[in-house]
């Protein structure tokens, strides 16, 4: 069964005419972790804002949860929640108050809400800081807090746009052992990411998106399976770029030089790095080696930005 369903879904923004999507088809499956991976401005949050009806598509259809995102815009909101990348939380209450409050306007009882708002509280590792307003915490505090909220909530679709960002490693993985939780409870997490590792760690499956375009679509195991050279070897010393070239696709890294290839390129390459004296390090090839082969250069080189986002 479809959670979210995208048909030639477009949107061009009037101010500059630029195109954030570009007929874009994407079927996102319930109950599952759907990762949308791509550079700032590559249309990830355009895509989250208009299936969290925060934004009108210039043309195409989208479907949540079998409504279409024209016209059925409260059937949507009532089954959804969402923390948008440039969320701001209410300032003027506590944490504890953040999180009760918005679950009570959702519809949970008094007693439903304290204990939903206990338990993520202490799950995002936010209790120590409950009875802290929000206008007194740091931003990856707020923003954790904002994560907390609408995990807590009951809803059938929830956006993560960028959730992890600004926070520590040790909130990262608390935030991703939430989103697990979510995802056995048979709801589905519609996440946007520019770490390639997260987007890796709790996704079913991955859309990469590039100016707009669907590029690549599938499990972590099928996007491996596409890409034409499914090994990456490192090359420190001892061979010349061009001698290189002859095994696959190379770039420059620091202190040497990375090389996509076959498996049985990359075994002959290591035979005769080692050979020629170069320190050699071999692996099949990872997300991050995926973005870089589809779409030429590494995730942290900016696209232009979508309208509105930074």
């Amino acid at each position: 069964m479809e959670a979210i369903r995208a048909e030639g879904l477009t949107k061009v923004y009037p101010r500059g005419g630029t195109i954030a999507l570009s007929s874009v088809d994407l079927s996102i499956p319930s109950g599952r972790v759907f990762g949308l991976i791509g550079r700032n401005g590559a249309g990830k949050t355009t895509f989250v804002r208009i299936a969290a009806t925060q934004l009108m598509p210039t043309s195409g259809t989208l479907y949540v949860l079998g409504h279409e995102v024209r016209h059925e815009v409260s059937s949507i909101r009532l089954r959804i929640a969402a923390v948008p990348q440039e969320s701001r939380p209410l300032y003027f209450v506590t944490v504890d108050e953040l999180v009760y409050l918005y679950l009570k306007m959702r519809g949970a009882d008094s007693v439903e809400a304290r204990r939903r708002t206990n338990d993520v509280l202490e799950e995002l590792g936010l209790t120590a800081v409950r009875r802290k307003l929000v206008s007194r915490l740091s931003g990856g505090m707020r923003r954790r807090a904002m994560v907390a909220m609408v995990l807590a909530s009951d809803a059938e679709v929830v956006f993560l746009d960028e959730p992890t960002t600004g926070l520590d490693p040790l909130a990262r993985r608390e935030v991703w052992a939430a989103i697990r939780r979510v995802e056995r409870e048979r709801r589905t997490v519609l996440l946007t990411t520019h770490y390639l590792d997260e987007a890796e760690a709790l996704s079913n499956r991955i859309a990469l998106l590039e100016g707009g375009v669907v590029r690549l679509e599938g499990t972590p195991a099928e996007l491996r399976a596409r890409v034409r050279r499914p090994f990456r070897v490192t090359v420190a010393g001892g061979m010349s770029r061009e001698e290189l070239e002859s095994f696959g696709q190379v770039s420059i890294v620091d202190g040497g030089f990375l090389v996509f290839t076959t498996e049985r390129d990359a075994r002959e390459l290591a035979l005769k790095g080692l050979s020629s004296g170069a320190h050699i390090s071999m692996a099949p090839v990872s997300l991050e080696d995926i973005f870089l082969q589809v779409v030429g250069h590494r995730l942290e080189e900016d696209a232009p930005l979508e309208e509105g986002t930074t």
